[in-house]
């Protein structure tokens, strides 16, 4: 009976060689894909707006803050009873408030 060649001079088919280092390089390349979005991802992320607020702002009797928004120059306050309250920069009192529908259920 005839033994087997060792392992050191069994010879790899050239296919499988092809395949191995193929999948070593996409394997790399990826990696590199993943690590440079990351990058980008944080030295292109939009840095949040600064927007002068002040202190403390003055809302009408009864009215609740229900959300925040801004925008540049100005920045809006939705009230649980359905007014937004529309502020200049830096002013601690609305320029303008908008009487706002509730929407209907669905």
């Amino acid at each position: 009976m005839e033994t087997p060649p060792p392992e050191d001079d069994f010879a790899e088919p050239a296919n499988l060689r092809f395949l191995r280092r193929l999948v070593t390089v996409l394997t790399a390349v990826m990696i590199g894909g993943v690590l440079l979005i990351l990058a980008l991802l944080v030295i292109r992320f939009p840095q949040a707006p600064t927007l002068p607020l002040p202190d403390d702002i003055t809302l009408p009797d009864g009215a609740a803050v229900q959300a925040v928004t801004w925008t540049e120059g100005r920045y809006l306050v939705l009230t649980h009873d359905n007014r937004l309250l529309v502020f200049d920069a830096g002013a601690t009192e609305p320029g303008q408030v908008i009487q706002i529908e509730p929407a209907p259920d669905r």
